[in-house]
């Protein structure tokens, strides 16, 4: 009996060890999170523990054996986590991500922006999609950027799908909103600008405008055309929306559907019904699409226009005062059969 118990415990304690020994390794070293739940996107914030998001993981079922992952992140001294975006893939085990958090190895996240009203629309988009907040980026879109001084900051921040680290800094993210602004600027389309007699940054002032006269990428084009022949010619542009913006710097809160013959005589840089020329700078952050617009604008004669109220979003074009008065009457009756009076 004593024999057989030797033998016993021999055999067996050894085995049970062995089982806790290969358990242990494959809690650690072996695929632990769930295929169903992967790719799966974590975003750290400031004093974000261990603990944390082993809480989390657990009630998420995201790893098949939390304590592993718990057990091993406490014996790395992996407490308070690194900021950041982290993406937890099929087949990573509790080893594989402890290291991935302890060395802070993000994943980049993808930031995009269509346009922007001013920059602190703009700071407030990018804001929804970084960890750094809307008044550090509006204090780093602020900073002079060089050839888009003053008035033209609006022009210096090119919409477009950008790749930062999540955690990125205020000033990180506006000088490579700029820095894709700069290479836009080719010497090939700083020579199409010249041949129409402007700069970069009166490219992306004349674009704002055309952005806001006109919704259609169809449309736009031969609105900027208009635009150009009234500069060459030395009429005033008498844009609508560089009149509204200017109501607007005054009341950011104004809401204005309908331009006014009173709203035509206020007293500001940007109106083009009082001054000839561009106004100083952009009244909105311009597209790419809408800087191609002016750039590759398509020649015409016309330098009267008019909203469509027959093509929303589109416009009506004439050559002559007579002809753009036809039009212009058809936009008001279709104003005043809605009640569109402000």
């Amino acid at each position: 009996m004593r024999k057989l118990m030797v033998i016993t415990i021999g055999v067996v304690i050894p085995g049970l060890l062995l089982l806790l020994v290969w358990k242990g390794y494959n809690a650690v070293f072996e695929p632990n999170v769930n295929p169903e739940l992967t790719p799966y996107e974590l975003f750290v914030e400031p004093g974000t523990t261990l603990e944390n998001i082993y809480e989390d993981w657990f009630e998420s079922g995201l790893l098949l054996q939390p304590e592993g992952f718990y057990l091993i992140g406490t014996k790395k001294g992996l407490d308070t986590l690194k900021t950041g975006h982290y993406l937890i893939t099929e087949g990573m085990s509790s080893n594989g991500i402890v290291n991935m958090l302890k060395a802070g190895l993000q994943t980049p996240v993808k930031v995009s922006f269509n346009s922007a009203k001013n920059l602190r629309d703009l700071a407030g988009q990018l804001s929804t999609q970084l960890l750094t907040d809307e008044a550090s980026l509006f204090d780093a879109l602020q900073m002079p950027m060089e050839g888009w001084e003053g008035p033209l900051k609006q022009g210096a921040f090119l919409p477009d799908t950008y790749e930062f680290y999540w955690n990125a800094s205020a000033t990180t993210v506006a000088n490579k909103l700029y820095q894709n602004t700069i290479s836009f600027w080719t010497p090939s389309r700083i020579r199409e600008a010249q041949e129409i007699g402007l700069t970069p940054g009166e490219v992306s002032t004349l674009a704002s405008i055309v952005m806001k006269e006109s919704s259609k990428s169809e449309d736009r084009p031969k609105v900027a055309r208009l635009y150009l022949n009234r500069l060459a010619t030395g009429m005033k542009l008498q844009a609508d929306p560089t009149v509204i913006y200017a109501m607007q710097q005054k009341d950011p809160a104004k809401v204005v559907q309908r331009v006014l013959r009173k709203d035509l005589s206020i007293d500001s840089p940007y109106n083009t019904y009082r001054n000839v020329g561009l106004p100083p700078g952009p009244i909105c952050v311009p597209e790419k699409a809408a800087l191609l617009a002016v750039l590759n604008a398509p020649e015409h004669d016309f330098i009267f226009m008019c909203a469509d109220p027959d093509q929303p979003g589109y416009h009506s074009f004439a050559r002559t005062y007579a002809g753009h008065l036809v039009n212009q009457r058809k936009w008001t009756n279709w104003l005043n059969s809605r009640n569109i009076y402000r």
